[in-house]
């Protein structure tokens, strides 16, 4: 019985596990619904329809920058390892932003299949892999600093509300620091190849004898060292300081919108504890395909130390999900177009790889 009760109870954690961004979906969708429900109606459509097209266009344009930034700094991981061209990762930068924003998957699903697409430019899978585990290593490191940032000018602002947010944004970083930490550590240590040979003798145990052996499969520990190397410390500084740049770009969108709803008495140390608080909290939430409602929430709470009514927040976060549908749509057509031409893109060699 107890034989039988172990294959039943992995079947339901892989249900479970798939049904996740499903369950974040829909618990996102209705607190989006509950904000707008209990909040005024007609002074979040009148603060967005004071944006207008120059605040759309502005803010959309912003998005590509950092998008754009953001790919740049992948490109500095890969520079030299790989034959991809850096215009390879910034196409794909937008493809990976576009599912994650636009698809129920969470927040890591378009960086999986940004890696897969990575090897229709002939960069061998562990390669890719690892690129994007150090590129995503970068960008939650760097705003872990951004949201630090943000909680040390937010303990500038008098009140108590403002007081108890920087603390508790402080004691939470604390936490993340170490999840970082353990992540940069599950790189570097070859934490990665102890899991790669488990899987290796797992699959092993299921092939019989007299069906062939398959191939060994790349090893993703042995291009983590490949991409980590001390000669290559150079180009990671680059990457690590692209991302930094990024987070603090994106503080021009909520200006650009803020700015043309009429909010203009905002400092720009306030313009960015509001993008660094907003952006953390919605990181936090990451099972919850694109901060669906979290985002909302995050900015009617921060905004509000600042004065700013719960209707302009939610104008607000509205106003920045246009950028997602304007850039996620042709993002996702690119990315079908390049599923449909993967026969004809040469296959993968792995040539960067360790044993």
């Amino acid at each position: 019985m107890s034989g039988d009760r172990a294959p039943r109870t992995r079947r339901l954690g892989l249900v479970v596990l798939r049904r996740l961004p499903l369950f974040g979906t829909l618990i996102g969708l209705g607190l989006a619904i509950w904000l707008v429900a209990t909040n005024d109606l007609s002074a979040v459509a009148a603060a967005f329809g004071r944006i207008g097209f120059v605040g759309f266009a502005g803010v959309t344009l912003v998005r590509a920058v950092v998008v754009l930034v953001c790919g740049l700094a992948w490109a500095r991981i890969l520079d030299g390892l790989s034959p991809a061209p850096a215009s390879a990762c910034l196409i794909l930068r937008f493809v990976r932003e576009g599912i994650n924003v636009l698809l129920p998957v969470a927040s890591v699903g378009g960086d999986v299949l940004g890696a897969r697409l990575l090897t229709f430019w002939g960069v061998a899978g562990s390669l890719a892999a690892a690129s994007v585990l150090a590129d995503m290593l970068f960008q939650v490191g760097t705003l872990a600093l951004f949201a630090g940032l943000g909680a040390g000018l937010l303990s500038q602002v008098e009140g108590p509300a403002a007081a108890e947010l920087a603390h508790w944004t402080l004691r939470t970083l604390a936490v993340a620091g170490l999840a970082v930490a353990a992540f940069f550590a599950l790189q570097r240590t070859g934490i990665v190849r102890v899991v790669e040979d488990r899987i290796a003798a797992l699959g092993r145990r299921f092939v019989r004898e007299t069906e062939a052996r398959p191939e060994p499969a790349p090893r993703i520990q042995g291009a983590l060292d490949t991409v980590w190397a001390a000669e290559r410390r150079g180009r990671l500084v680059q990457s690590f300081a692209l991302h930094a740049l990024a987070w603090l770009l994106g503080a021009a969108e909520v200006a650009v919108v803020l700015t043309c709803i009429g909010v203009e008495n905002l400092s720009l140390s306030e313009v960015l504890v509001i993008e660094a608080l907003s952006q953390a909290i919605k990181a936090a939430a990451f099972l919850v395909p694109s901060g669906l409602g979290v985002q909302e929430g995050g900015l009617v709470l921060v905004c509000g130390l600042f004065g700013i009514d719960a209707g302009t927040a939610i104008a607000l976060s509205l106003a920045r999900r246009i950028p997602d549908v304007v850039l996620g749509l042709p993002a996702l057509l690119v990315w079908q177009n390049l599923e449909a031409r993967r026969t004809d893109v040469r296959p993968a060699t792995p040539t960067c790889d360790r044993p």
